[in-house]
């Protein structure tokens, strides 16, 4: 597959994992339930700068990484396929919800001393799983011979769903039959999400 081609997969797999229920779509979509559009779209900002440091130190660190040191890339790579699929099994026993809807609670407690802006940047920077979350999905398309401009492609995709995507959501959100939807197919999207990211990991294991 081309370069091109990779990142058009790359970002469609961005896109499941931000609408698949977790720490900041669950923070973000109370938030524009709760507070409206304004207050949303601001948290989904924050998060995005949060997304800023994670995926450059996901990206960039994994392309170094693998330029570098091949054994490191190996290892990577299988402990990447692993997490991938660990991700994969907590969907699909629907632990996955359950346990970010903790993480979520957490966040609760300090509503009313931020600004939306300043609790999407906390709820994405003190969640180290997503550090963790897109160095494995990033793996996988930084394997083989890239150019040098891939990786900051690969950020500038990771950032700009972010932003553009979670402020989209934020805003139909303000419509009631777009919001009873989403509740009714939260499941189906993780069940979709699981099955992709179990291959990804195959595809990890393989090439490793």
């Amino acid at each position: 597959m081309s370069g091109a081609g990779d990142l058009w997969v790359f970002a469609g797999v961005m896109v499941l994992g931000q609408f698949s229920p977790g720490p900041d779509m669950l923070l973000l979509t109370r938030t524009a339930l709760k507070e409206g559009a304004g207050a949303g779209v601001r948290m989904a900002l924050g998060v995005a700068c949060g997304l800023c440091l994670h995926t450059a130190l996901a990206v960039g660190g994994m392309a170094v990484a693998f330029q570098s040191f091949p054994v490191l890339r190996l290892l990577l790579q299988w402990a990447a396929a692993i997490y991938l699929l660990y991700l994969a099994w907590c969907i699909a026993l629907e632990r996955f919800v359950e346990w970010y809807s903790g993480a979520m609670r957490e966040n609760e407690a300090v509503e009313s001393r931020h600004t939306p802006f300043m609790r999407g940047l906390m709820c994405n920077l003190l969640n180290p799983k997503a550090a963790l979350f897109l160095a494995a999905v990033c793996a996988p398309f930084l394997t083989g011979d890239r150019p040098a401009w891939f990786p900051w492609a690969m950020w500038g995709i990771v950032v700009g769903l972010g932003v553009v995507l979670w402020s989209a959501w934020v805003v139909l959100l303000q419509w009631p039959p777009l919001r009873n939807r989403y509740e009714r197919s939260a499941r189906w999207i993780d069940g979709v999400f699981a099955l992709v990211l179990a291959a990804l990991a195959v595809k990890l294991m393989l090439g490793a």
